[in-house]
């Protein structure tokens, strides 16, 4: 249950992510922990940061936000690369250190008006996984840009139905709610999801937003000149609109603030960003390949053993506890200790014959 006095501020620190949309450096541990709604996809082990760290051994997380480079030797070398910053992947030839030639992942990537190449080479020989895993989560992220971003005259109705998106759930659809965008106002529907509220003008689809909730950083009622509206507030990531919207009667309003308010608190809480993807192929955990140790039920029958019988003496490591008893040998002619149990003077004879 989300507490109703949660505020707006708090909220927006809650909806706040850079996971996907900056590239950090020698991050704390803490930073390198996955946020919530972020989760990790594939984890691969002796994979070198060619271009910055070349000769640096080190693991690559791949996440539904980001990719993660971690020095084994020193954690705190480590990368953070969002996807949003991403410009371009390829695989070219890189010259590594450790492995000398090989192909390695070239990823391009934009920031703060920086461009920023990143080389990642797989030091295990002929794993595909680090060029077949990082390009097809990034395309996954590419085509689910709609639970994350602000749209405008997007593509995202159909005859007066939204398009759902694969984790998308529709909670309320609210008729005779006016735009204010524009002096004169725009008739059309909203449609409030567990993950966006979209509107639309009844005379012309195309003419839409789709407004994420992890894009809004204020939801209030507030006067205007057509009265009391509902109004989004965006955030500086989204281009800080301010959207203002009117509906009739004022108790329609303030039970559709009531409700985007209360989904918008529960989205903060277990955001959804749309990338899934799984690993077919991922490697299992030390755990999930341990099985318990259990006897077989097999009786052996047969006489062609063809077991070394001096294995029960080199499983003393080749030293001798305790005397057996001393016992006369008719075949020998002579006194030697008791033989072992199953075992007969020819055989011991053949093995050292053998030798």
């Amino acid at each position: 249950i989300v507490s109703s006095t949660m505020t707006t501020t708090q909220v927006s620190e809650l909806n706040f992510v850079w996971q996907d949309r900056e590239i950090r450096f020698d991050l704390p541990i803490s930073s390198l922990k996955c946020r919530k709604g972020e989760f990790e996809i594939d984890s691969i082990n002796s994979i070198e940061d060619t271009k910055g760290n070349n000769g640096e051994r080190g693991s690559l997380v791949i996440t539904n936000l980001r990719l993660i480079w971690t020095s084994l030797r020193n954690p705190k070398l480590n990368l953070s690369i969002g996807y949003n910053c991403v410009v371009n992947i390829t695989t070219h030839a890189a010259n590594s250190r450790i492995r000398g030639p090989t192909q390695a992942l070239y990823v391009l990537t934009k920031f703060s008006g920086s461009r920023f190449e990143f080389i990642f080479t797989n030091l295990v020989k002929n794993s595909p996984r680090l060029f077949t895993t990082v390009q097809a989560v990034y395309r996954a992220y590419e085509t689910s840009k709609l639970y994350r971003d602000l749209k405008l005259r997007a593509a995202i109705t159909r005859d007066r139905e939204l398009i759902l998106l694969p984790q998308e759930q529709v909670f309320s659809k609210v008729s005779g709610v006016w735009n204010l965008s524009s002096d004169q106002g725009n008739l059309g529907t909203f449609i409030i999801t567990n993950v966006r509220l979209v509107w639309f003008a009844d005379l012309a689809e195309n003419f839409n937003v789709s407004i994420p909730y992890l894009q809004i950083s204020k939801v209030k009622i507030r006067d205007s000149k057509f009265g009391h509206a509902f109004v989004l507030e965006t955030t500086p990531h989204s281009g800080k609109y301010v959207l203002g919207f009117r509906m009739d009667p004022e108790s329609k309003l303030q039970e559709v603030y009531n409700e985007v308010s209360s989904l918008q608190q529960v989205f903060s809480r277990n955001p959804i960003f749309g990338v899934e993807y799984s690993v077919e192929d991922k490697p299992k955990s030390l755990d999930q390949l341990t099985v318990s140790q259990k006897e077989d039920d097999v009786e052996i029958v047969g006489d062609d053993d063809t077991t070394d019988p001096l294995v029960s003496y080199y499983a003393d490591g080749g030293s001798k506890n305790s005397d057996r008893p001393v016992t006369y040998n008719k075949e020998l002619g002579l006194a030697i200790e008791e033989l072992r149990e199953g075992y007969t003077i020819n055989e011991l004879w053949k093995c050292i014959h053998h030798a």
